[in-house]
């Protein structure tokens, strides 16, 4: 292929070094032909070491892979945390999204643009899944040894100190508050706070490793019998059978079957699979073993988002102590089932979270949705058939395995069947991540945080994230099913609960959801591309009194926007870009004065 390098552009040798290190042993996989598929990890090592992609490192990766460098460029400039334009070797990025708004984040900006001043060593960051623990930041370190941590309740004083390398004191806030509670009857995260979660040992002390050999016993079809039976959905809002998905791969007789741990959760307010990673890495270790032997997957890959570095680290570690005693690899507890696992870093796009986006990222592609069919059964990953599930939704499968679909079934409601992971933050006394079962209301679970901070009036709660709906202080008797929000008008989403007291300005809420749909659509399809920036226009004048024609006629306007992105939008972004707004203008009167 001639490839068309950059005339004149020759990578250092810092950058070349960093480039083979992230290449060494990995080329030649075959899992299509070529080595596109390293294309980020290559991308992400160059910009680690220097703290930015040069052209002489892009044609570098480019000669590297044989890929041409206006391809690579194209997913380079795609990713938010890669910059391609020269900037400091430490970079801080400081969330200034909804929940964190709700917690002082404009402030904390401002208080940062004062002291800092230099607009390259610091940015305006969408939400990095920090939520329980706002205001946020994710620091950057470029050099020798790159290093990424996150600060939690961030203040001016920590994020000066993360410019000058240093890293804080560990948060003490707790992200499960019910972790050791008195009749918590949890079952996904009752391992937190109880076992290491560095130590396979004492994962294996606490229940570890039990639901795999009781999968063997089983046999693959007995495995998606009890998934079947136990009437688990996917619990990143689409709430797919999970049962029904592994059979589908597991008949495909196209070969090899690919299994992907979608951990991308990038929803504004969702933090639950951040915190299942770094709190019980190898519970999601083995229930991807699992799920790779009943539906015949020998490779599989965890894609973490890229603002999670504990996350990474910790399952990076999980997988190489499991490696080590056989549990995955050429022959899984010596029955010959081999199984190889990898993760895969993000690199800050929420697209990506949906399922065929993160396809394309593994593919060294930019991470834009795919149409559909045909589905990731059929042809997924590297165009063979595949099973995508979140995080919470694997970690279901030990509990289903060990104790049997009919048991889980027995639990919830019997279209919402299990425990639910609800992510409860912004204006509320306790928060943190919660573990109920479906069928709770909506108000129990807010008591059950402590309910709203410093006893003040409820104003709102936003219901899925940025992707959801407004409900306000009257509905809270909602049951937190999925037929209940459905009869509601609202949705669960990923399990998103924000509370917003009276102190909180809506209207700024409002607006900083429309500009993340705006910020966040691919571009791909004229519906979303166009809508998502005509809604936040309309939003933007509406919020200055100066609207076209009246308030009535821009209602109107986003709510016509809202159909067409609804109906012609290639991927659920788009689709689900003016829920919340809507709900905000129509049922709580936002910027009706």
């Amino acid at each position: 292929m001639d490839l068309h390098l950059i005339p004149g552009a020759v990578a250092t040798d810092d950058e070349r070094g960093a480039i083979d290190a992230a290449l060494a042993g990995r080329r030649g996989a075959g899992y299509d032909g070529t080595d596109r598929h390293l294309l980020l990890p290559a991308l992400q090592a160059a910009h680690g070491r220097v703290g930015w992609v040069s052209e002489g490192a892009l044609n570098y990766i480019c000669a590297s892979l044989d890929v041409p460098p206006a391809e690579a460029y194209g997913v380079a400039s795609f990713y938010a945390l890669l910059s391609t334009t020269p900037r400091p070797a430490r970079v801080v990025h400081v969330c200034d999204d909804i929940a964190c708004l709700a917690n002082g984040a404009d402030s904390l900006c401002a208080d940062v643009d004062r002291r800092v001043g230099d607009a390259s060593a610091w940015f305006r960051s969408p939400c990095l899944g920090q939520c329980e623990q706002g205001p946020a930041a994710l620091v950057q370190l470029a050099g020798e040894r790159p290093d990424e941590w996150t600060v939690s309740n961030a203040t001016v004083d920590a994020i000066g100190l993360a410019l000058d390398g240093r890293k804080p004191a560990a948060s003490t806030r707790v992200s499960v508050p019910q972790a050791g509670a008195a009749g918590a009857a949890l079952r996904l995260l009752r391992r937190v706070g109880v076992a290491d979660p560095t130590s396979l040992d004492d994962y294996r002390a606490h229940g570890g490793y039990a639901a795999l050999r009781r999968a063997f016993a089983l046999g693959p079809e007995g495995v998606i019998r009890e998934l079947i039976d136990s009437k688990l959905v996917g619990r990143g809002g689409a709430a797919f059978p999970t049962g029904r998905k592994w059979e589908a791969v597991a008949r495909a007789p196209v070969r090899p079957h690919y299994l992907v741990c979608n951990a991308d959760e990038s929803e504004p307010g969702t933090f639950k699979d951040r915190v299942l990673m770094e709190e019980d890495p190898f519970a999601l270790v083995e229930a991807m073993t699992i799920c790779a032997y009943a539906t015949g997957c020998e490779h599989g890959f965890v894609y973490v988002r890229g603002e999670y570095p504990l996350a990474t680290a910790r399952v990076q570690s999980a997988i190489d102590q499991a490696r080590e005693r056989g549990f995955i690899g050429s022959s899984v507890f010596g029955t010959g089932v081999r199984f190889e696992l990898e993760v895969r870093r993000g690199g800050g796009a929420y697209i990506c979270g949906e399922e065929t986006a993160l396809f394309n990222s593994i593919e060294g592609r930019r991470g834009e949705p795919r149409n559909k069919p045909p589905f990731p059964v059929q042809a997924g990953l590297f165009g063979k058939p595949t099973v995508v599930n979140n995080v919470e939704t694997l970690a279901n499968v030990l509990d289903i395995v060990t104790g049997g679909g009919a048991a889980f079934a027995a639990v919830g409601t019997p279209g919402s069947t299990g425990t639910k992971l609800f992510c409860v933050s912004a204006c509320v006394q306790s928060p943190g991540l919660y573990e109920v079962p479906f069928g709770v209301t909506l108000r129990e679970l807010i008591e059950l945080a402590g309910g709203v901070r410093d006893a003040r009036p409820l104003q709102a709660v936003l219901l899925g994230g940025a992707a959801g709906m407004f409900v306000g202080p009257g509905e809270l008797d909602m049951p937190l099913t999925f037929e209940g929000a459905r009869a509601a008008g609202a949705t669960i989403g990923s399990g998103v609960i924000m509370l917003f007291d009276d102190r909180v300005d809506l209207r700024r809420i409002v607006l900083r959801i429309a500009a993340f749909f705006r910020d966040e659509s691919c571009g791909q399809c004229v519906p979303c591309r166009v809508g998502t920036v005509r809604q936040e226009e309309a939003l933007h004048r509406i919020a200055a009194g100066r609207p076209i024609g009246s308030l009535a006629a821009e209602r109107n306007l986003i709510d016509e926007l809202a159909q067409v992105m609804r109906d012609a939008s290639i991927c659920g972004l788009g689709q689900t870009a003016s829920g919340a707004v809507q709900t905000a203008l129509r049922k709580l009167r936002v910027f009706a004065s």
